[in-house]
């Protein structure tokens, strides 16, 4: 119910004579469309109206809407959302509608993928549907997901240098651009080995932004890098922040090959670090930067269980202590 007033509804009868307006809000209470609000005062005018009244809504007829959910949509489309909320289905309809028929042109789940732009404006006829407007809510009431749709994620293009195209070949990603950039000047100088390993590719992971890229990685580089034989390794920070980012790129990897034993893995890079300690040692604890504060020290112990234990036991304390070693501590005069 709606409530609404005596000069609403006197407005509503199209007269400027009582009486008519008298008739007329009668005639709406007879129908029962409309309802005196008891507690409200009387006009004062004989035959008295109440100054207030309750509106019936009227109960939509969704015959129509329902037949099209149930036998028009494509079978891929789940249909007990809208058919429990047609009114819903009501406003949505033009973007199922399309979806609809795009699954039923499709086939199904399309066998190329395309990004997920691209898919949003194939569908929608508009590029940020899917990611930024309200694409992945209808897509939720229609039972599908992004994944049924086959695009992927662009993130921001990985900066990477090969110096060898071979396979199987080993692929250092680094967190920091100095570390990339003096590690990539070494190989463009003539050197194919750093600390001990010969390098073919070196990759910028740009702190965090790796988690990202990495879920995509394939359509991030060149297939010589995403080879399944590589040996993928990581040179971080010796931080809480760090070693969390080296532990999450190993679940994401992790996860993109979850069930196969023999898929690629991310390993830290054990000789870069075990140099980055060494070289500390030399310089004395003191000279060794604060630790940024509210770091997340969540670890798993995935990363230090590449390592010796004297050595983790060395670092944690160091770590403990408010203290860690930037990777800037190495430079092209150490590989």
């Amino acid at each position: 119910m709606k409530r609404i007033s005596l000069e609403q509804l006197q407005a509503e009868s199209g007269s400027v004579n009582y009486p008519e307006q008298y008739q007329y809000i009668c005639g709406l209470i007879r129908a029962d469309r409309i309802r005196p609000v008891k507690s409200s005062p009387r006009n004062g005018k004989s035959p008295a109206l109440h100054m207030s009244y309750w509106r019936m809504e009227e109960t939509p007829d969704y015959g129509e809407i329902l037949e099209e959910i149930t036998y028009r949509l494509s079978p891929l489309i789940r249909m007990d959302y809208y058919q429990a909320h047609p009114a819903v289905y009501q406003e949505e309809a033009p973007w199922v509608r399309r979806l609809s028929s795009f699954l039923l042109e499709t086939g199904g789940r399309p066998e190329e993928p395309v990004s997920l732009n691209e898919r949003s404006f194939q569908i929608f006829g508009r590029e940020k549907f899917l990611q930024r407007e309200h694409g992945k809510k209808i897509l939720t009431h229609c039972g599908l997901s992004l994944q049924d749709l086959n695009v992927y994620g662009t993130t921001e293009p990985l900066a990477y240098y090969s110096h060898s195209r071979k396979v199987p070949q080993n692929v250092l990603i680094l967190e920091n651009k100095d570390t990339f950039y003096s590690m990539r000047r070494h190989l463009l100088c003539g050197g194919s080995t750093i600390f001990g390993e010969e390098i073919s590719t070196v990759i910028y992971g740009a702190g965090k932004s790796i988690l990202r890229s990495s879920e995509d990685f394939g359509f991030c580089v060149e297939p010589h890098i995403n080879d399944a034989s590589n040996r993928i390794l990581y040179f971080g920070d010796l931080d809480y922040e760090g070693i969390g980012i080296y532990e999450r790129l190993y679940d994401v990897f992790q996860s993109r090959n979850a069930g196969d034993s023999d898929a690629q893995k991310v390993r830290p890079f054990v000789e870069a670090y075990l140099r980055m300690t060494k070289k500390a040692a030399s310089c004395g604890e003191d000279f060794l930067p604060q630790m940024r504060e509210k770091q997340n020290r969540n670890l798993r112990g995935t990363f230090f269980s590449a390592f010796p234990e004297e050595w983790t036991a060395g670092v944690c304390q160091m770590l403990s202590a408010g203290r860690y070693i930037p990777q800037e501590i190495l430079n092209i005069t150490d590989f």
